[in-house]
């Protein structure tokens, strides 16, 4: 039988950043609702939740990197809404977000919860933001409440050490 990496409450005692995008706030609000809530229910101190808002998604992966070293945060959960519109805008501002989400994963070690949505028109960002499909931004938080979990099964204690600057 397979052995099952889990780990009770992880959540306890953790400090979570948010990082989260002005720009479609009437969606990111909603995102950020979700959650906030989620974090709370799974045992995350309201003083324990750290929220930066930032102007737009393409700022997002330096604050989430920023929460992770000098917030000091266990988690950070990534929450902002691209919608597409008529310029190829859309796609740079997509892969810079999630290029960026995976390098402050990967170089710092942080668990990262990813709650942007990519939508073709804003109904399907309300839909997703507490409508009709969810909350993605519950969601994200419950993805990084995951990793943490593993994380601690695993062992592991916290972030990596901070790459030096240049």
């Amino acid at each position: 039988m397979a052995q099952i990496l889990a780990a009770p409450n992880a959540a306890q005692g953790k400090r979570i950043g948010i990082a989260v995008a002005r720009f479609n706030e009437v969606v990111t609000e909603r995102l950020l609702e979700g959650a906030e809530a989620t974090l709370r229910t799974a045992g995350v101190a309201a003083d324990h939740i750290v929220v930066a808002w930032v102007p737009g998604a393409f700022e997002l992966p330096l604050a989430c990197r920023w929460l992770a070293t000098h917030g000091r945060c266990d988690a950070v959960v990534m929450l902002g809404a691209v919608v597409k519109g008529g310029t190829d805008h859309y796609e740079y501002v997509c892969r810079g977000v999630t290029d960026g989400a995976l390098r402050v994963q990967l170089d710092l070690g942080v668990p990262l919860g990813f709650g942007v949505l990519t939508c073709a028109e804003m109904g399907q960002a309300l839909d997703r933001a507490g409508g009709s499909a969810g909350n993605k931004g519950a969601d994200a938080a419950m993805a990084a409440l995951a990793m943490l979990g593993l994380g601690a099964a695993l062992g592991i204690k916290g972030p990596g050490p901070a790459p030096q600057p240049r």
